[in-house]
């Protein structure tokens, strides 16, 4: 018989679902990079050598925790990995890209980051239920709002930006704006999803929410929150739709999309301008365009996992020089992926990308019990999020842990559920919950 608790010394015992749970919220909110950064960095929000160094420190346990629980969960790991195989082979890349990296040795380390990461991911993804990954996230993203609407009142001067912009308890604003936007979907599926209660803990934290990103000031937050609330529109009409509908609906999403995405390209920059705004968008016009020329150098393969944007690296410094500031990334995450890995690698991440929306959009529609709407809305947020920001293959990063968690996922239950829609007279998903689900 499996032990699922530890005794002490003193007799009390510990569950294993509370290890899991504890560590795994502890985990995302270490991994957001809240507080501890804040008290480590400089007050223009820069760190140190030294302040890395000690940053890296508390990654450790949290590795030393998704080892044993992979372990003791050894079977259904495997099933995860057979199911989507395009996850561990991208995984498998940036160790790759050692091999013709410019920074071998960064490259190396930063992948061995990377691949704990994605662990964490799987931990996620076969540990816990789209509803119970949901609740999870509302105590640990609410956690660091909560300290972020504190900390701003008890010391501004520590919350605040030089430009005046609140970062709370991250160490820029933009950080901030992310994960207030984060907060506010899981706050409204807290809000539209019954089963959990919590509605009047779930509205103040939806309030706080909105408080830190308009505070924050990040665009691309705010651009992120407005497309979830779209999005969980129209995934909600998917739901209550009929299988023709459903197919008008998703042909009329996609050519709305299409139409945004080439109406920005063609007159944002003009808009913008005729606006007095800031048409570079805050350096990042100028930025990408430099960025082109040097994928096209190196288009095939690129230049090593996070290789590029180093002091060793001379295009780097040499871009640097002339946009004025040192770009830490792309501020794209797609063009980071073509920086690190070049076409290779950015053909099977395209390729996993409608496959997992598929798999998540049928799960939404065929598997009501679970509550699939949030992971749906979250993954094409950080999608859109990626456009003018670099979330994609980031190591130590909750936002990437969260969007790989969402894809294995939905590979997941996705054979299941399929099964199970299939033969109608048989208990949809509880097969799958007693394989994978121990609680």
């Amino acid at each position: 018989m499996r032990v699922d608790s530890l005794r002490t010394a003193s007799g009390p015992t510990i569950s294993w679902r509370a290890i899991e749970c504890w560590g795994a919220g502890i985990s995302l909110f270490l991994q957001a990079g809240a507080l501890l950064p804040l008290l480590l960095a400089d007050a223009d929000g820069t760190l140190s050598e030294s302040a890395k160094s000690i940053l890296r420190l508390p990654c450790f346990p949290i590795y030393a925790f998704t080892i044993v629980i992979l372990i003791r969960n050894f079977p259904q790991f495997l099933t995860a990995l057979r199911r989507n195989l395009i996850v561990p082979l991208i995984l498998v890349l940036p160790f790759l890209s050692t091999l013709w990296s410019i920074g071998p040795s960064t490259t190396l380390r930063r992948a061995i980051g990377l691949l704990f990461c994605v662990l964490l991911s799987y931990v996620l993804a076969i540990r816990f239920t789209p509803r119970q990954l949901l609740f999870l996230l509302f105590v640990t993203l609410g956690t660091s709002i909560v300290l972020s609407v504190v900390i701003s009142v008890v010391s501004p001067s520590l919350a605040t930006m030089p430009d005046g912009a609140m970062r709370g308890v991250f160490i820029h604003k933009n950080v901030l704006g992310w994960y207030a936007s984060l907060m506010i979907l899981v706050a409204t599926a807290m809000l539209l999803d019954g089963t959990l209660g919590l509605r009047r803990t779930a509205f103040c934290l939806w309030a706080a929410g909105m408080v830190c990103l308009a505070s924050s000031g990040s665009m691309t937050a705010i651009i992120a929150t407005s497309v979830a609330y779209c999005l969980i529109g129209f995934y909600t009409l998917l739901q209550r739709s009929s299988s023709i509908g459903r197919v008008v609906i998703v042909l009329f999403f996609v050519q709305l999309s299409l139409g945004i995405l080439i109406s920005l390209h063609e007159f944002l920059v003009p808009a913008l301008e005729a606006l007095g705004k800031d048409a570079t968008l805050t350096g990042r016009v100028p930025l990408w365009e430099l960025v082109d020329r040097e994928i096209s150098d190196r288009w095939l393969l690129g230049y090593g996992y996070q290789a590029f944007w180093t002091t060793m690296n001379p295009e780097a410094t040499h871009m640097w020089l002339k946009i004025g500031w040192a770009a830490p990334h792309a501020h794209n995450g797609y063009r980071d992926i073509l920086l690190s890995f070049g076409v290779v690698g950015m053909i099977p991440f395209v390729l996993m990308l409608p496959h997992a929306i598929r798999q998540g959009a049928s799960l939404h529609c065929h598997d009501t019990q679970y509550g699939w709407l949030w992971l749906n809305v979250l993954t094409i947020m950080i999608l859109v999020m990626n456009l003018t920001e670099s979330i994609f293959f980031v190591q130590n990063d909750a936002i990437f842990i969260l969007f790989t968690a969402a894809i294995i996922m939905f590979s997941l239950y996705a054979p299941v559920v399929s099964i199970s829609h299939s033969q109608p007279r048989q208990a949809p998903s509880h097969g799958l919950t007693s394989g994978l689900q121990i609680s």
